[in-house]
């Protein structure tokens, strides 16, 4: 199928593909930043799977655009009951747009599931690229960009946003996440807790909105800011990444082949599990200072060394 969008300086013939799956990026706040791929899929997709079909509707209503297909709500709860279905229209030749409120499918958005059954069942799936609130705030806060992870919301439970935090105090990458205006102040306290005052950060909130602001600063400044003037919107945190030396003297200690082993059998008897799974789960868990991971071999003699 092809689509005409017209422009104020040219014409443009988009390619909207049959018997396909595209994961189509939408606005995430200025919805100047919609494609011309995204609008001819919007206008041409034979379906629609969108997580909120109000907000599709209200979007397309902005972008001047007609939605001529069949529109069904594809979101985190039903995501995997509806893809097998959604890829059986696939094979007979349609055009399957799956969009998210906002952002990338996938990132933090449902769309995972219909990716996974379409590459299990040899069906083409692709990509209309675009927003990234992600990419947005790593590219404006002025750290480093060339080694980055993202870590998607922050745990609601402060037990499990400290422990989150804790493991990624060695971290060399910057480090993004998000937060919610609501969970901001007491993720700010754990942030100073993990890392201290001083390592850089930059708050970023309602990107690419009329209201769009970037706060950088030491995580103690940051925090302070917080309080003194509480952030609203749809909020991303973007963290500096650990010294050499820093890294050096959080690193966790690396277990012995023998504590391996008893971690193996003690994870063997509490979940059923045969004690050759129980091993390669401990050794994933437990990775040595560089990276690498423990030899499975040794591990499974200390634990027959151990039985004996």
């Amino acid at each position: 199928m092809q689509s005409v969008v017209n422009g104020d300086q040219d014409e443009r013939i988009v390619e909207v593909p049959r018997g396909t799956v595209v994961l189509a990026a939408t606005p995430i706040g200025n919805v100047g930043d919609a494609s011309s791929r995204l609008v001819a899929l919007l206008e041409q997709a034979d379906i629609v799977a969108a997580e909120d079909t109000r907000r599709l509707y209200d979007l397309a209503r902005r972008l001047g655009v007609h939605v001529n297909g069949r529109v069904v709500a594809y979101h985190d709860h039903n995501e995997r009951g509806k893809a097998d279905g959604l890829l059986d229209e696939v094979e007979t030749g349609a055009c399957v747009l799956v969009v998210s409120d906002a952002g990338m499918p996938t990132i933090n958005d449902p769309g995972l599931a219909i990716v996974r059954r379409a590459i299990e069942r040899g069906l083409p799936v692709t990509c209309a690229p675009g927003p990234s609130a992600v990419l947005d705030a790593l590219a404006l806060s002025g750290l480093p960009t060339d080694r980055f992870c993202y870590e998607g919301f922050l745990p609601r439970k402060h037990a499990d946003r400290v422990q989150r935090l804790r493991s990624l105090q060695s971290e060399r990458r910057t480090i993004v996440f998000y937060e919610t205006p609501h969970r901001i102040a007491d993720s700010m306290d754990d942030l100073l807790s993990a890392f201290g005052p001083d390592r850089r950060m930059a708050l970023a909130r309602e990107l690419t909105k009329d209201y769009e602001e970037i706060r950088r600063g030491g995580i103690g400044e940051i925090r302070q800011g917080v309080i003194d003037d509480p952030p609203r919107g749809e909020i991303v945190l973007v963290i500096a990444g650990a010294s050499e030396d820093e890294a050096r003297e959080m690193a966790p200690a690396s277990l012995s082949v023998e504590d391996l082993a008893v971690l193996a059998i003690d994870r063997a008897l509490e979940d059923g599990l045969r004690i050759k799974e129980a091993i390669a789960e401990v050794i994933e868990e437990h990775p040595l200072p560089d990276g690498s991971l423990a030899n499975r071999k040794q591990v499974y003699a200390a634990v027959l060394q151990i039985k004996q």
